[in-house]
């Protein structure tokens, strides 16, 4: 029911991105290696590394794409692919993010229930170097078996002192209508190689201690964009 309900989203908007600005259509793609996968302070591939890819597709204020990372649940399964496509606009100053993304799960077992999906809104806004941010996320029907509702809210801040060089930090609070709630935050700094090619160090961790894949880390992703 999740994965076709995420399909069917996906590909609504990719089609209304095509058909919105023909002209103005681009595709980007990325590769990265990270040295452990961690999406809200808990590492997704059992604290080894991973290996992720992505493309994207906008057409005037339209997107959407797909992005896959290699996980480890302890069952079989194999990745993580997430879909998604959003409308992004200004106002007053503000950068807006309003879309949806549809995670996926490859190979998990039948009783699972991994796959879900989160509708988003986010806004931002730079000032000289600087950048700050907040975003909401909303799930009817969250990751695995116990959890219905879910809700992640976030604020976030980067600084950009050098072309080459970037630092950005977020604070996000996960709630869930069974499980425990908890605290996450991140801090690191990215270095631009190439044109094409950055490293990002980033320090993260969490306020819960029901699991060790909680506990504080540091993961280290070498990305390329093309």
């Amino acid at each position: 029911m999740k994965i076709t309900a995420v399909c069917a989203a996906a590909m609504a908007l990719l089609a209304t991105a095509g058909a919105a600005s023909a002209q103005d259509f681009a595709i980007s793609g990325n590769v990265a290696v990270t040295s452990d996968y961690v999406f809200r302070g808990a590492s997704q591939s059992n604290e080894n590394p991973a290996a992720q890819a992505g493309v994207d597709v906008t057409s005037g204020s339209f997107y959407a794409g797909a992005w896959a990372s290699t996980v480890e649940f302890g069952d079989e399964t194999d990745a993580e692919i997430d879909l998604y496509g959003g409308y992004r606009t200004e106002a007053a100053g503000y950068a807006l993010d309003f879309g949806v993304v549809g995670y996926l799960y490859a190979g998990d077992p039948s009783t699972s229930d991994y796959d879900f999906v989160e509708v988003k809104a986010a806004a931002s806004r730079a000032v000289g170097p600087f950048t700050v941010g907040a975003a909401i996320f909303y799930s009817p029907d969250f990751f695995g078996a116990v959890d219905e509702e879910a809700i992640y809210t976030e604020v976030n801040a980067a600084f950009s002192p050098a072309d080459k060089w970037s630092f950005s930090a977020a604070l996000g609070n996960q709630y869930m209508d069974v499980s425990n709630d908890y605290v996450t935050w991140n801090i690191g700094g990215a270095f631009s190689l190439t044109d094409n090619l950055a490293l990002d160090v980033r320090y993260h961790d969490t306020d819960y201690s029901g699991s060790p894949l909680y506990d504080p880390r540091v993961a280290v992703t070498l990305k390329a964009v093309f």
